[in-house]
């Protein structure tokens, strides 16, 4: 039930200097769990090559064919549009919210004729017509926010675009380390076509000899089927890669926004230098996350929805306001004597609902409560992703060492078998076995290779990608120049 009451101008005047007041809480970032130090960063014995400040995060890889696939991410990739469109959406929503601080201003004309004697007596040249009357009117009605609903509700919203603005970072960077990731297993693919090819080669040459062993005598037929079979099967795995190579390289064409039918890589070495992003103090993290940022500006956003459910309590003002001109014709219409004019306001409050208000508001605090949660859940999912990163590149490289000093080994070991098949001295399994090993860890460095280069993307996406929450819109450029209305 809701109570209407009429002021006078003295009380309508002393309401209005009530204006200034905003009911509920006003917004404090609550803490976060921020660690002291990193964990996994004592495994790194030089300074990491400085990334990400001196230009685009990906530059650091020195591959141009990797900085003209990112830079198509913001022309054309559709996951992107849909973000940038809901950014312009969350300032339009601004827009309207921004338009409640001002009064709403109607004009109404209309003009009639009345006779009598019914429609074959009137005449528009005189005789029979006896009334017209012409009206103008122009009516403003004001909303007066007392106790900062309007407000609330705007700043609301200015947090809630802010909040779109990171969620647009955070698609673009996304984006940007799906790129990257699938263009290095791309690569990766490419290398292992390449020792597989290598093998196929070096097969083929053992297989000669083992031909000509069996010409001779001195070897048996088996051998030569046995080499006969590894060359088959090294050639049947390189064209198997190529599976997966045509997946990656389809992939990248749908990020870049293009028909995976019009889009090719050409084959290409994957490079050997894994860059590593330095992680700096943990602190800056939750400045450096645009997922993070839009946690928090959530979290922002539902704060002032309580004080928008709390102003429900307080009555609403309403001013309203009119002013014209009403004549019996058009000629004399905007004299000063048919001049009309009408100011008055009313105060309405509702004094019973059954518990409604009490409930959004309950409802209001539950929904901060838990976007709160999700901030901190945010905050420490963010520092998981950097710890396990830096704790793979750790691995990964001494991994690595360990895995460079294996594949030197297993090709001299290799060597060495040929040489002592050739001299009669083993078997041809020998041959088999030690060629065997060495392409299996061959194969098993280029894996590596590629994970530590996937895991040098995953930290750099995990820092943020040198992105900065002083990149975020302000509320003044979000409520300045309202967005025009798009077309398709």
């Amino acid at each position: 039930m809701k109570r209407t009451l009429a002021f006078s101008a003295p009380a309508l005047s002393a309401l209005v200097l009530l204006a200034g007041c905003t009911v509920g809480p006003d917004y404090k970032r609550p803490p976060a769990p921020v660690p002291a130090a990193y964990k996994e960063t004592g495994w790194k014995t030089a300074e990491p090559q400085e990334a990400i400040s001196r230009g685009p995060w990906w530059s650091i890889y020195d591959d141009p064919v990797l900085d003209g696939l990112e830079r198509q991410i913001d022309i054309s990739n559709q996951n992107l549009k849909a973000a940038e469109a809901a950014y312009v959406q969350a300032r339009a929503v601004v827009a309207e919210g921004v338009s409640g601080y001002f009064p709403t201003l109607s004009v109404t004309g209309s003009g009639t004729r009345s006779g009598h004697g019914g429609p074959s007596s009137v005449s528009f040249g005189g005789g029979s017509v006896s009334n017209s009357a012409v009206d103008l009117t122009a009516d403003a009605s004001w909303s007066v926010d007392l106790w900062g609903r309007i407000r609330r509700t705007v700043e609301s919203d200015v947090a809630n675009a802010q909040a779109t603005a990171a969620d647009l970072a955070n698609a673009r960077l996304s984006a940007q380390a799906q790129v990257a990731t699938l263009y290095f297993e791309l690569r990766a693919a490419d290398e292992e076509v390449r020792l597989l090819d290598a093998s196929v080669t070096a097969f083929t040459q053992s297989l000669q000899i083992t031909r000509n062993q069996y010409a001779a005598g001195v070897a048996a037929q088996a051998d030569v089927v046995n080499a006969e079979t590894q060359v088959e099967q090294t050639r049947s795995q390189a064209i198997a890669v190529g599976v997966q190579r045509a997946q990656f390289e389809h992939a990248i064409a749908t990020l870049i926004g293009k028909p995976a039918s019009d889009f090719a890589l050409a084959t290409a070495p994957i490079t050997s230098s894994v860059p590593v992003a330095p992680p700096g103090v943990p602190s800056t993290l939750l400045e450096r996350r645009p997922d993070v940022a839009a946690a928090e500006r959530i979290m922002a956003s539902a704060n002032a929805q309580i004080g928008i459910a709390i102003a429900a309590y307080y009555p609403d003002l309403t001013l309203t306001g009119s002013y014209g001109f009403s004549s019996t014709g058009l000629a004399k219409l905007l004299r000063a004597s048919n001049s009309l004019w009408s100011a008055g306001g009313s105060l309405a409050e509702t004094v019973f609902d059954a518990g409604l208000r009490g409930a959004q508001v309950a409802a209001a605090k539950a929904t901060y409560n838990g976007d709160v949660a999700n901030y901190r859940q945010t905050v420490l999912t963010a520092f998981q992703q950097v710890e396990d990163e830096l704790a793979a590149l750790g691995i990964l490289a001494r991994q690595a060492e360990v895995q460079a000093n294996t594949v030197r080994l297993a090709r001299e070991a290799e060597r060495l078998t040929l040489n002592q098949y050739e001299g009669g001295t083993v078997p041809y399994t020998s041959v088999l076995t030690a060629q065997t090993t060495r392409l299996n860890n061959e194969v098993t460095a280029n894996t590596i290779l590629q994970e530590r280069l996937l895991a040098s993307v995953s930290l750099i996406e995990a820092l943020g990608g040198g992105w900065s929450a002083s990149d975020l819109p302000s509320a003044e450029q979000v409520k300045a120049d309202p967005p025009a209305e798009t077309t398709r």
